[in-house]
């Protein structure tokens, strides 16, 4: 199911709040065709770990999701991805993860 900008930020920010953690920067945020393979193949997520990922209406919706927590300070870069990302992940960065 595609989400809005707005749910989004919802659902992001309510995991955020059960995550035990203070700071943005304690986060990476970021776009995919496939965020569950960047997740936990490229990034090095482990499953029971802090992790969220949400399919937006479209890949500029998801860039804005983007935007907008890289505003707040969470780790990532903005402009990867194509068209087809229109999944936005974020996961909590430990020192197993690879930014």
């Amino acid at each position: 199911m595609a989400n809005s900008y707005e749910q989004i930020i919802k659902d992001i920010n309510e995991h955020l709040q059960k995550s035990g953690r203070s700071y943005y920067s304690d986060f990476y945020i970021g776009i995919s065709n496939d965020a569950r393979n960047r997740l936990f193949k490229e990034h090095h997520v482990k499953e029971n770990s802090w992790w969220i990922y949400r399919t937006a209406d479209s890949s500029d919706v998801a860039r804005e999701v983007e935007k907008y927590y890289l505003e707040l300070g969470m780790r990532g870069n903005a402009g990867g991805g194509d068209a087809s990302a229109t999944m936005v992940y974020c996961y909590a960065v430990t020192p197993t993860t690879t930014e």
